[in-house]
């Protein structure tokens, strides 16, 4: 049962990890702990003898559900070659819906880009799924993600978006006061500790 509920709570969650983008991120992690998920993404692990496919296809087989953010396929600065991890992670997801095991059958997807039909010129193939635009703004990210999952799960204790919004807000007041207490560094803060704050702090403010 323990096993059951797991992957029923997991949200695989697929997007860039630069620094540009982070502050999504960390809306996306505190969003998915504030509806009752569990986040899930590869920077949990770090394995340096795991392949990482491997660790992908063993994180998105144990999600029911995965958000991915295509929003960062421009070239990169330094190579001038694009970023595909994004749409590969998807299609790794997608795969794992169609062909995975009988309960990956019933898996549900987000896909996010920053603005409307860009995917179209770079992944026609998605073309028909319901792609939703955040245009790059933390708060369009919340009510995105949180409308989705109160949809895809149906789940009745989904607090609303005006609620995460003003927690949300209330934990980035707090996290420096969190972190220096603590003695991590803010500005380089590990995923993992990350979620940890956030799952801690929520519970905290839960009791109040």
């Amino acid at each position: 049962m323990a096993k059951k509920r797991a992957y029923e709570d997991s949200v695989f969650i697929n997007c860039p990890f630069d620094p540009a983008y982070f502050p999504l991120f960390e809306v996306i992690v505190f969003t998915v702990s504030a509806c009752g998920f569990v986040p899930r993404c590869a920077k949990e692990e770090a394995d340096s003898g795991d392949v990482r496919v491997e660790k992908l296809a063993r994180l998105i087989e144990g999600c029911r559900y995965g958000v991915h953010d295509i929003s960062r396929i421009g070239l990169e600065h330094d190579s001038g070659l694009p970023r595909f991890n994004m749409p590969f992670e998807l299609g790794m997801d997608l795969g794992c819906k169609k062909f995975g095991k009988t309960r990956n059958r019933q898996k549900r997807l987000l896909v996010l880009d920053a603005e409307p039909h860009r995917y179209q010129a770079f992944l026609s193939d998605i073309a028909g799924q319901d792609i939703r635009v955040h245009r790059n703004a933390p708060d369009q990210v919340i009510g995105i993600l949180r409308d989705w999952l109160r949809t895809a799960s149906t789940r009745e204790n989904i607090p609303g978006e005006l609620v995460i919004r003003r927690r949300f807000q209330a934990f980035a007041q707090a996290l420096p006061k969190i972190c220096e207490a603590l003695g991590v560094d803010r500005g380089n803060l590990n995923y993992l500790d990350y979620v940890a704050f956030v799952v801690n702090w929520l519970k905290a403010a839960e009791a109040e």
